[in-house]
């Protein structure tokens, strides 16, 4: 199925049939001459014109002074010309008939103030007249479809052909990446750096590789994203109509993004979690290196995809075989468990010594035969779902026999196999043949377990159930909308405390306990003698936001006495803690049952909106920071995922002897927190914590809360 249609405008720029180069030099190691250069040499399969007004001719081609002067038609016009003159350029290309744009001239945004100004333009013009343009501050674009063969990038050379597609923002990265890529003998389809991305973004440029049937693999270096609702939209249907794996190096990990300390969601809310969690619903995976992103490459591009997470292990030492083991239970991968006819098989072909267990150990002394004996027994077992195969060069040890045997052994086999053929020197004839062969290889067993691992996550992302954003039906909208408008009226932002938030989220049939506001402590006492058992009682004010810490909360309090005594005491906390306090009075309600503290919440962030949060709750949570996001709103399983994505999930999930949590509780009062902060952007934070969530079957219940809302 085709995302663009049959004829893209981007085909202009990868399947030019000319091109100018508006900045051709002849003085070598200028960009100028390296692009025009590298189309000379690439044996680009169309016409390619020199635009130089100052020499005749470049390269010994025939050099034209502007792009008017060209004789014949012009797809793609590549422009390496100081910023101040790009814009002329560009006149000249609409005025020409050019299809295409890719401009590498720098000194625009990235610069600031006047080329800020300078890109602003530069977007109106180009997308005034319809012509797509790649760039500016960008290496080039490159194609190595035989069609076309298209080096149109100041990189030093051009990449062999394959079928991994790479784009980046970056254009320093490029090089390094085409190098790195070299050495691993690893070839790309298309390789594109677009730069400030002043026209075409990464949501175009994701879109056209997903209809490109050159392209099996997408991995892309961002710095950011131009807009993340299309990004997730645009993503989510090229993962699961085109089912091409895509990688993603995003930069900014550090916790330097800005924060709010207004709530334990904004704070701990920073911009790296919004991208965590736009890349994890969209199904693209987030990778924290070059070198791991092309360890995932690998494997995609060279082998078909698990259908499970059972991997069986091959080796000729031990010592590999168990790092392979520790490696595979780290990820959360299971051993396979081989049938009896799998180890009867192989106790024919192997020797009484050898292990037939998982790991199946060949022995130290196993030369071609035995390997390819036990790779193609091991693999075609039905209990199997991919599998490694160690090597450890020893003296009579065949590398390279044993490296042709693999790919013959699981020829026909539709399940992913890795090598690590251990070493670098030793090794290297044998890693070659294996490349060659489709094969990957990885120094270490770690490294090839985690690639594996990374399939079967990837296809658990790509399975189907609960992927609907629920309509609940028993929510009040209207009533909601009033609140929120009524709050407003007077404010442009306003804090609300649990009592005044009470209303807005009983709209939404929120799990919410029967309580009181009381303005003295004989109501207190009259409140705390009608209620059945114990209660908490909790200080009402917009000017303390951390109740806990400032002692505006009490718990376990019975009858009228204590409640009576609480009131004063509170009153005394909460002054002393936070003098200039405005007390708005006491919330009175009752204890929640026994259960886990979790935390749920929400913010938003200026550029991809709503952003839910869920993790352990308690006063440790900033702490402990063991807490995932997603984008509002979600799917029913992006939130079930998204529950058992902490760390400590163990703890819900039944731990030394405590009954499992309702899980299905948490999941359906996470819906219906998204669906509320989806359909009212006034809340700009949200913050229950702790939400009490009881044993299986029993619910949870909502214990505190508080809401920012802004207009």
């Amino acid at each position: 199925m085709s995302l663009q249609g049959s004829v893209s405008k981007l085909d202009a720029v990868f399947y030019p049939q000319s091109i100018a180069v508006v900045g051709a030099s002849t003085r070598p190691g200028t960009v100028g001459n390296d692009i025009f250069r590298n189309l000379l040499f690439s044996e680009f399969q169309g016409s390619v014109y020199p635009i130089n007004p100052k020499s005749s001719h470049v390269m010994g081609v025939h050099s034209y002074p502007a792009l008017g002067d060209v004789p014949g038609p012009i797809d793609l016009a590549v422009v390496i010309v100081p910023a101040k003159a790009v814009l002329d350029v560009v006149d000249q290309a609409v005025e020409k008939g050019v299809k295409g744009l890719v401009v590498i001239s720098a000194g625009f945004k990235e610069c600031g103030g006047e080329g800020l100004e300078l890109e602003n333009r530069l977007r109106e013009r180009v997308q005034a007249a319809g012509v797509p343009l790649i760039g500016p501050n960008c290496l080039g674009v490159i194609n190595t479809d035989p069609q076309v063969t298209m080096n149109a990038a100041f990189g030093r050379k051009m990449p062999s052909a394959g079928n991994l597609a790479f784009l980046s923002q970056s254009g320093a990265l490029c090089t390094s990446v085409l190098d790195y890529a070299e050495e691993r003998q690893m070839g790309f389809s298309k390789f594109i750096s677009f730069g400030n991305k002043a026209d075409v973004n990464e949501v175009d440029l994701l879109e056209y590789l997903a209809d490109d049937p050159k392209t099996s693999v997408i991995a892309m270096y961002l710095e950011d994203i131009s807009n993340g609702r299309q990004f997730i939209e645009t993503v989510r249907k090229i993962f699961w109509i085109t089912r091409k794996p895509m990688l993603c190096l995003k930069s900014g990990r550090s916790p330097e993004g800005a924060k709010a300390v207004s709530s334990h969601t904004g704070s701990l809310a920073g911009s790296d979690s919004v991208y965590d969690a736009l890349l994890i619903q969209s199904g693209v995976q987030r990778v924290d290196t070059i070198a791991e992103l092309f360890d995932y490459a690998a494997l995609y591009t060279t082998q078909p995809l698990p259908r499970g997470g059972r991997v069986a292990i091959i080796t000729n030492a031990g010592g590999p075989g168990i790092m392979a083991t520790d490696a595979a239970v780290r990820h959360g991968m299971k051993l396979a468990e081989l049938s009896d006819a799998t180890k009867s098989k192989l106790r024919g072909s192997l020797p009484a010594t050898a292990s037939l267990r998982n790991p199946v150990d060949v022995i130290g002394d196993a030369r071609s035969d035995r390997y390819k004996a036990a790779v193609r027994t091991v693999l075609e077992d039905e209990n199997v779902d991919m599998g490694i195969v160690i090597l450890t060069p020893q003296s009579m040890t065949d590398i390279e026999e044993t490296a042709a045997v693999v790919p013959d052994a699981i020829q026909g086999i539709d399940k992913p196999v890795v090598c690590s053929f251990m070493g670098a020197k030793d090794v290297a004839p044998g890693v070659a043949v294996l490349r060659k062969a489709g094969v990957p290889n990885y120094p270490f067993p770690e490294d090839g377990v985690r690639a594996l691992a990374a399939a079967d996550r990837l296809i658990r992302l790509q399975e189907i159930p609960r992927r609907e954003v629920l309509d609940f039906q028993d929510v009040d909208l209207e009533r909601a909308n009033r609140i929120v408008a009524e709050v407003l009226n007077d404010h442009q932002q306003r804090y609300l405390t649990q009592a005044e938030a009470r209303p807005l989220l009983e709209c939404y049939r929120l799990p919410l306990l029967k309580s009181a506001v009381v303005t003295g402590e004989d109501e207190a006492a009259r409140a705390a003698d009608a209620f059945d058992g114990p209660v908490v009682m909790k200080v009402m004010s917009a000017d303390v936001v951390h109740k806990y810490d400032a002692g505006g909360v009490l718990l376990n309090i019975h009858g009228a006495e204590e409640a009576r005594a609480a009131y004063a005491k509170i009153h005394r906390n909460v002054l002393k803690a936070v003098p200039e306090a405005k007390i708005d009075g006491i919330l009175i309600e009752q204890m929640a049952g026994k259960g886990v503290e979790v935390i749920l919440g929400a913010s938003r962030d200026p550029r991809f909106g709503p952003l839910m949060m869920f993790g352990l709750g308690g006063t440790l949570v900033e702490v402990l920071k063991d807490v995932s996001f997603r984008l509002a709103p979600m799917w029913q399983i992006s939130a079930e995922r998204m529950v058992r994505q902490i760390r400590s999930f163990e703890v819900l999930d039944g731990f030394r002897g405590n009954p499992p949590s309702d899980v299905d509780a948490i999941v359906d009062t996470l819906l219906r927190l998204s669906a509320m902060v989806y359909n009212h952007p006034e809340i700009s934070e949200l913050d229950i914590n702790p939400l009490i969530v009881h044993a299986k079957g029993q619910g949870c219940s909502v214990a505190d809360s508080r809401v920012m809302l802004r207009r």
